[in-house]
């Protein structure tokens, strides 16, 4: 495990060289460098399998106070390839933690580097553009960490969905209220039956879901659309993931499929990018992305604004939109398409993360727009 003491470096593919001091595991990673803006949620970022093969940089400077615990997990394990921070706590304050960020990244093998100006390298990502990274802590010389950087593959292309997606069909039962005497989630009754494809999941998504009484199978991306109407489902989720959208075909296939059985559909960020794909829409690349938990997004049917939660690289392109396709949201930042549903059939996807975890409940009430058309 890295200690103070140990220096690293972050390497650009445009050749600018940040020196730091080394967290988590000693060694090298490469991945597509990004930022998130949220304040809280450490944990909850970096265990968000559509952060696969990037390294996230924190813009908050001081991470690692409240510690690690079981609980704040949204996957089984770290996602991401390397942590960047500021200022990296020293102690772990906090009576649900079980252990502190540095030893738990050093654990799962994750390489970080701390001490560096992370304003200026979100300036330079905002300016420029995301772009591959290095983080060293191995005693690799810059120009070699450079052209590791610049060999690199990239996101673009490459369907990161089947590398992430669980192997089994599964049941979940954990709903989202915590009960601290039990030191667990509730369990509540479910009823009506929703079929849930993991892209790339996060656990909160699917504790949102059981707490409006819908039963979650989870189901590979894999998963044919013969294979999930034979489960005679009452809705259909379509989860967040990392990568292309472009690259997953089969999983767009699917969907296409599925459209034309008019069962309630619920896609965000990834769900929502290969919903809009099966729908004639196109996916394209983002700048810098979307990453952070103070996006405000308004909704076009109601004129409201919402804050929101938001992880995404890529974006649904906004020409030849079908005519029974209806944007439903926009992004006040940039204009992109937030949220589109189909005319006439209860389906409707978001490209933010309604399930915030972390990240504010402006948007929880989509949960309740999915439950209602099931038991409509």
């Amino acid at each position: 495990m890295a200690d103070s003491m140990t220096r690293a470096i972050l390497a650009l593919a445009d050749g600018r060289i940040f020196q730091g001091e080394a967290i988590g595991a000693v060694g090298n990673t490469v991945g597509e460098v990004c930022f998130n803006t949220s304040m809280t949620g450490y944990q909850e970022i970096l265990t968000d399998p559509s952060y696969t093969d990037q390294i996230i940089t924190f813009t908050y400077p001081h991470i690692g106070n409240v510690g690690i615990n079981r609980d704040d997990m949204e996957s089984d394990s770290i996602s991401v390839r390397g942590c960047i921070v500021r200022a990296p706590a020293r102690l772990t304050s906090n009576y649900r933690a079980e252990g502190d960020l540095n030893t738990w990244l050093a654990e799962q093998g994750v390489v970080g580097i701390a001490g560096i100006d992370t304003r200026a390298l979100v300036r330079n990502l905002r300016d420029n553009g995301a772009q591959n990274g290095v983080i060293a802590s191995d005693g690799m010389s810059e120009g070699d960490a450079v052209a590791m950087a610049r060999a690199w593959q990239g996101l673009e292309g490459r369907d990161l969905v089947g590398q992430v997606s669980r192997e089994n069909q599964e049941s979940w039962q954990q709903g989202g209220s915590y009960d601290l005497d039990a030191v667990a989630f509730n369990q509540p009754e479910t009823n009506k039956n929703v079929v849930a494809f993991d892209f790339g999941c996060k656990n909160n998504i699917f504790r949102k879901l059981t707490d409006r009484g819908l039963k979650v199978t989870i189901v590979p991306a894999s998963a044919s659309a013969a294979d999930v109407l034979a489960m005679n489902p009452d809705g259909i989720f379509l989860s967040n993931g990392p990568g292309d959208p472009a690259a997953v075909g089969y999983a767009v296939d699917t969907i296409r499929e599925l459209l034309d059985a008019d069962t309630p559909i619920f896609g965000i960020c990834m769900g929502h990018q290969l919903l809009s794909q099966a729908l004639g829409l196109s996916t394209f690349k983002l700048k810098f992305g979307h990453r952070g938990g103070n996006h405000p997004v308004k909704d076009e049917t109601t004129g409201k604004i919402e804050i929101t939660s938001q992880n995404h690289g890529f974006a649904v392109a906004d020409d030849h939109i079908p005519s029974h396709v209806e944007i439903t949201h926009r992004s006040l930042f940039d204009g992109t398409i937030e949220g589109l549903r189909v005319k006439g059939k209860p389906i409707f996807s978001v490209q933010y993360h309604p399930e915030a975890s972390p990240g504010p409940q402006d948007a929880d009430y989509l949960f309740d727009r999915f439950a209602g058309l099931i038991n409509d």
